[in-house]
């Protein structure tokens, strides 16, 4: 685990919020330390992905805060564009522009955004699109790339952002088995540079491999978080085992 010495870099505080009637998150209580990889996990429609989605306020909430660096998230504006360029998240669909080309996806946030020189932000694209493997594609549209190229476009137009943490909301999930493994790479590296990650996935070996803690949702609820070989070889809930014993074998 990572020594906790410095503010954490987010912080979920008694966070609430209901669609309609549903309570989807339930006091939720997370700390996420800079570097650290925190992989959510658990059944669907436990809240994962929405709690990775209030921390850039994608999603509202009703009650409790979030902190990032220290500071509530800001409300709207120019100051929450400015959190969004500072925490990047990559979605299950891509959300690519389809119409732009891949080098005009990657540098668009950079020249509109942060107001980087084209000329500039462009050699940072080609570079990250090199470093995830895509360099070639960069005068094609979305459509001419395959999934795993795609997703692997998405993280490197979030990186163009040079965020200070990345959310990645079930990144491989929309991907056919083959495509999963090159998206994962790109992440593992990340996790090994000291990127700051919070992952919704259904991906257990690279919970197990990568993440320095494990945080298990059920119905809303942090039930319990641990470090990965203590969550999987020792869960401490009845929840969690049946968990694990209903993913054993896929």
């Amino acid at each position: 685990m990572p020594i906790q010495t410095a503010e954490p870099i987010i912080q979920m505080r008694h966070v609430d919020k209901h669609y309609g009637q549903l309570h989807v998150l339930q006091d939720i209580n997370l700390e996420v330390q800079k570097g650290e990889v925190v992989v959510l996990i658990g059944p669907s429609g436990s809240g994962k992905s929405t709690l990775c989605r209030t921390i850039n306020r994608l999603e509202t909430i009703d009650s409790g805060e979030i902190l990032f660096e220290g500071k509530p998230l800001p409300q709207e504006g120019k100051e929450l564009a400015a959190l969004r360029a500072e925490i990047g998240m990559v979605f299950q669909s891509f959300n690519l522009f389809a119409h732009k080309t891949i080098l005009d996806n990657v540098t668009m946030g950079p020249v509109e955004v942060l107001h980087r020189n084209r000329k500039e932000a462009e050699a940072e694209a080609m570079e990250l699109l090199a470093r995830v493997g895509v360099e070639a594609q960069a005068h094609k549209v979305p459509a001419q790339l395959s999934g795993g190229q795609q997703q692997r476009v998405a993280i490197a137009r979030s990186l163009a952002m040079h965020p200070k943490a990345m959310l990645f909301d079930e990144p491989t999930s929309a991907l056919d088995p083959e495509m999963i493994n090159e998206v994962l790479d790109v992440m593992v590296e990340l996790a090994q540079e000291g990127m700051t990650m919070v992952v919704v996935t259904h991906e257990m070996n690279f919970a197990r491999r990568v993440s320095n803690r494990v945080v298990f949702m059920a119905d809303g609820q942090i039930v319990e978080q641990n470090t990965p070989d203590e969550f999987f070889d020792h869960p401490q809930s009845a929840r969690a085992k049946d968990f694990l014993d209903s993913i054993k074998g896929h």
